[in-house]
């Protein structure tokens, strides 16, 4: 029988000024997705670009700030805390 022990930090989402950013910066991700999903699915253009979005486009660009979004949530969830503590 083997017996495992890990160390980890238990630091929630919101205890680091880390957690926090990376929380903010996936909460923002996932708006901007949003947005152009909603702007492609409507044939709009975007706002500072000026480029027309289609339905494909806009799906595209969901899924790619969707994947950003993520992977900033799995920072702030998962990343141990550095040298602020």
């Amino acid at each position: 029988m083997t017996s495992a022990t890990t160390s980890s930090a238990d630091s929630g989402l919101f205890d680091t000024p880390f957690s926090i950013g990376a929380a903010v910066v996936a909460l923002l991700c996932f708006l901007v997705g949003i947005f152009m999903a909603w702007t492609g699915y409507q044939g709009g253009t975007l706002p500072v670009a000026g480029t027309e979005l289609n339905i494909v486009t806009g799906m595209a660009g969901l899924m790619i700030t969707a994947f950003f979004g993520v992977v900033a949530l799995f920072a702030a969830i998962y990343m141990e805390p550095g040298f602020d503590h």
